[in-house]
């Protein structure tokens, strides 16, 4: 007999070759993050203002798991093409450019798996939550007291300092916010100059429109979610 799934678990076939995914890193990729989430739609003044650095962009859903409750873990499946698994290892303390943004910072270890879901009802909804996302991204690569622009990055993320910034429209309950992020990639010691020096550039000109990007909705999606 087949055991009874339990409540919130996600049914996939996982893609597996040989006892690791071809291109997982075991030991996974670091990251130092920080994200604000504010309610409402995009203002336009706002998306121009980071349309000017001619980011990449995405649309996709992605799916979070919420119930059982993981602790510093944090579960999702993206655009119904990867498992990602997060887990959070504590902050270094707050990333604070006054009248721009103050933020926590969040250093977390990132695993991704290539899955097929059996079908896209094989999420369950008490224990997930979907978000629609209409993603913006651009990179930056921080390299002593200079900042460049990037290309996307080819092959193993972790092998060079990389910074990307985010602005992503979201949809969640027929609710519309959006999110402003940073996520520095590469080695550890690199982490936190990365971003520092990224959002330093990014933020050399405040916002448009009085936006101001406060510590009180600076979290992760995951957190973000479970006040919801």
């Amino acid at each position: 007999m087949t055991p009874a799934r339990p409540a919130g678990t996600l049914a996939v076939v996982v893609l597996m070759t040989g006892a690791v995914p071809e291109g997982v890193s075991v030991e996974g990729l670091a990251s130092l993050e920080v994200r604000w989430i504010l309610p409402g739609q995009l203002d336009t003044a706002v998306a121009g203002w980071f349309l000017g650095s001619q980011p990449e962009s995405e649309s996709r859903e992605d799916a979070y798991l919420l119930d059982p409750g993981l602790g510093g873990l944090s579960v999702k499946v993206r655009a119904s093409r990867a498992l990602e698994v997060k887990v959070f290892l504590g902050s270094p303390g707050i990333l604070d450019l006054p009248g721009r943004a103050r933020g926590h910072m969040q250093y977390w270890r990132k695993w991704s798996f290539p899955f097929s879901p059996l079908s896209q009802e094989n999420i369950d909804p008490d224990g997930w939550r979907r978000v629609r996302k209409q993603r913006r991204v651009t990179r930056f690569s921080p390299a002593g007291e200079q900042v460049a622009r990037a290309p996307a990055i080819p092959g193993p993320g972790g092998l060079q300092a990389r910074c990307a910034v985010e602005l992503t429209e979201v949809r969640f309950r027929q609710q519309d916010w959006w999110s402003l992020g940073l996520e520095a990639t590469g080695p550890a010691e690199s982490l936190r100059h990365g971003l520092e020096a990224t959002a330093a550039l990014v933020f050399t000109q405040a916002l448009p429109g009085g936006v101001d990007l406060r510590i009180d909705d600076s979290r992760s999606y995951a957190d973000w979610l479970r006040t919801r």
